[in-house]
């Protein structure tokens, strides 16, 4: 019986079970959904898939890859380079493929917690880390008329390979991110492509230059990561002190859009009318030269309904298909709020969240003792590397592993008044923030339009705050 259970074998869940076999914690074991290790970068297998954070900082700050190829690494690299992470580390024989969770229950007298999965058997570990992520769980638009489409359907996330996209006329719905990595691929091989805007995105250009040699050099992926990690905090001046400072990233924005597209009327309909940053700002080269293409439409339009061969926009226009592909990114917010979850004294995580989805330092929760969240509430980014938040998280989850063991106590949670001042302060930086005040909607907000995604400054604020728990802000027992 693991007295550690881990949920997710992506970066975070890899880099915990990494973090906790050197801090002594062997007695742990890894539950993967899925037949293989990477989380997102295992399920996403769409054309063009990669990073869009600079690869050097997209890796632990313990495992520096020597080996990217260029500067924003594709899909198969990044899910290599995380293999290689569980195989020098020792990490795969701790991970079971294929388990997925059914339901997460406390038990108050043996003060452990139940793990139901969906083959019916039932784990009893004391603690229980989520390293499940935030983007997996595809989200898809509720239009009229989608069940009776007789052609091929799918998301970005699920994507068909068996389907021969070559001659088919194509619907791409969502122009996130994945959509303008995944929308050129599209566009070369298809016979039509209409791709479906709701809002336009702000789009940079990609700087991805092939890594030369000298990056292999002793000391060269350390130096270039901390170059690139000062760069990308500097992106966050309009996001963490004031967006009326977003001035010179709007510009380079601009002014890509002005180079890339020559025609007046579709630059107008790919110019956005909020606040830089309010939104992910994406990064492309070919995203927007693939829409001037002749067999590519944009429609602003908006879906009205889909019919068995065809998708009609609000302005009553008919267009034939053969396929509709999904950009439409993952649930978020709500992806937290159908977790099944019991803990002390029977209390759901929904009761505990019914004022909206929060955590301590985005860790931990009131009444859910040795539960802790990686990439929780308000650890997302606009502008530097998650793989950064996650090995912040990692620390402070071991100083509380640390608290226990010094102190013999059996079990450790937030204090509620801890919680409160915790998110009182952050949501007060983030209600002046260019995700609330950049006039736009995104998947940063709940349905309240309060930022549950985000947060709201500086990373290496996230470090100084974080890393290390505070005894005094939680109950042991």
């Amino acid at each position: 019986m693991s007295q550690i259970v881990i949920i997710g074998a992506g970066f975070a869940g890899l880099g915990m079970g990494i973090k906790l076999k050197e801090a002594g914690y062997h007695d742990f074991v890894i539950l993967e959904k899925a037949k293989d290790l990477g989380g997102t970068w295992w399920e996403n297998t769409y054309p063009g898939c990669a990073c869009d954070v600079p690869s050097p900082m997209y890796s632990f700050s313990f495992e520096l890859n020597k080996n990217w190829s260029q500067l924003f690494a594709p899909q198969p690299e990044i899910q290599r380079y995380l293999a290689h992470c569980a195989e020098k580390y020792n990490i795969r024989k701790h991970i079971r493929f294929g388990e997925s969770v059914d339901a997460i229950e406390y038990d108050d007298a043996a003060q452990r917690w139940n793990i139901a999965l969906v083959g019916g058997e039932v784990l009893t570990p004391r603690a229980v880390i989520s390293g499940v992520g935030a983007l997996h769980v595809p989200s898809f638009p509720e239009i009229p008329g989608l069940e009776t489409f007789e052609g091929k359907a799918f998301h970005s996330a699920e994507w068909d390979h068996s389907y021969d996209l070559r001659g088919k006329r194509v619907a791409v719905i969502g122009t996130g991110a994945s959509a303008i990595q995944f929308v050129p691929e599209v566009a070369e091989v298809a016979a039509h492509t209409t791709v479906f805007q709701r809002t336009p995105a702000w789009i940079q250009s990609k700087p991805n230059i092939k890594l030369p040699a000298a990056f292999k050099l002793p000391g060269v992926p350390r130096a270039v990561r901390n170059i690139i990690y000062w760069v990308l905090e500097a992106r966050a001046v309009s996001f963490a002190l004031d967006p009326r400072l977003a001035g010179p990233m709007k510009w380079m924005a601009t002014r890509h859009l002005k180079k890339q597209v020559k025609d007046p009327e579709l630059r107008r309909k790919l110019t956005p009318d909020y606040t830089i940053g309010c939104k992910r700002v994406l990064l492309s080269n070919n995203y927007y030269p693939s829409l001037t293409r002749d067999d590519v439409d944009l429609v602003t339009e908006g879906v009205a309904e889909v019919r068995p061969n065809s998708v009609i926009t609000k302005d009553g226009r008919e267009i034939e298909v053969d396929a509709i592909i999904f950009g439409t990114g993952f649930k978020v917010v709500d992806a937290m709020e159908h977790w099944v979850i019991t803990g002390r004294n029977g209390q759901k995580i929904q009761q505990a969240w019914e004022n909206g989805v929060e955590a301590h330092h985005g860790t931990t929760v009131p009444g859910f003792p040795n539960f802790f969240v990686l990439l929780g509430p308000n650890t997302g980014l606009g502008h530097n590397s998650v793989v950064f938040m996650i090995e912040v998280q990692v620390q402070h989850i071991l100083s509380l592993l640390k608290l226990l063991s010094d102190t013999g106590a059996t079990t450790v949670e937030p204090k509620p008044e801890a919680v409160r001042a915790y998110n009182d302060k952050l949501h007060k930086r983030l209600r002046k923030a260019v995700w609330n005040e950049g006039g736009c909607m995104s998947w940063y907000l709940d349905q309240d339009g309060i930022n549950r995604t985000t947060w709201p400054g500086f990373t290496f604020e996230f470090w100084a705050d974080s890393r290390k728990a505070r005894r005094e802000d939680y109950i042991l027992r």
